[in-house]
């Protein structure tokens, strides 16, 4: 079995983008000619991820026109918050159009090029309901910590401090649907917040360590190493 299915958290503000990147969403920032979006979905596409899921919000008309005008075959689907919904809400709304047990949920403006068939196969043999992609850090304080067991399984989120070595949450995850459809939650939440946290030492989450590629454009220091980084990505 392969993860066939993936929701991309694309309504984003961008505010701290906003002097480097005026009037984008973040997920069509520019990053080496090409809107940043188009990495994710070409990465995707080559791990054998065929159906595409978007949670949009601010400034959607934009990211819809790319996709209709440079994605014409992509097999998509869109859902639109009409007010913001939180992490957890966009996730929620987009489920929508999740066919299978089990999808992959990113944030459109990271890429982690973690290797899904692994991932999925070690949520599968361990029966976890939330599997997160964990990428090792040094020296660090721009991201929280995640604590493992012997395990694998997440017992506890650190909040954002100096951190000379340790794992952050690369806000990669592969989703039972059935099990998170059952949680009681509101229609606005946050999904690290109201789930993983509420979940960590429930042995509900388990942790999948990746040393394989990572940026999250979020700040202009690491969207400009984006450019550097990717200019000859495809």
């Amino acid at each position: 079995m392969m993860i066939k299915e993936v929701v991309i958290l694309a309504g984003g503000f961008g505010s701290r983008l906003k002097e480097t990147v005026p009037d984008l969403p973040k997920c069509m920032a520019p990053v080496a000619g090409k809107p940043f979006m188009d990495y994710i979905i070409q990465y995707f596409l080559d791990q054998g991820v065929n159906k595409f899921i978007f949670s949009l919000g601010y400034l959607h008309d934009i990211v819809l026109h790319h996709l209709q005008k440079n994605w014409p075959s992509l097999d998509y689907e869109y859902c639109i918050e009409s007010q913001p919904l939180g992490t957890g809400g966009a996730i929620k709304l987009a489920m929508q159009f999740v066919t299978n047990e089990a999808f992959m949920v990113v944030n459109g403006d990271t890429l982690f090029e973690v290797n899904i068939k692994n991932m999925y196969a070690i949520h599968q043999e361990q029966n976890a309901k939330i599997t997160l992609a964990l990428k090792p850090m040094e020296d660090y304080d721009r991201y929280g910590s995640v604590i493992l067991d012997e395990n694998k399984y997440i017992i506890k989120f650190t909040e954002k401090t100096f951190t000379k070595q340790g794992l952050i949450n690369g806000g990669c995850y592969i989703i039972d649907k059935i099990w998170l459809q059952n949680l009681i939650l509101p229609e606005v939440f946050s999904f690290e917040k109201d789930v993983l946290e509420n979940q960590a030492q429930q042995s509900n989450l388990l942790g999948f360590v990746s040393n394989t590629y990572f940026i999250d454009i979020g700040i202009p220091e690491d969207f400009n190493k984006a450019s550097i980084d990717l200019k000859d990505a495809f």
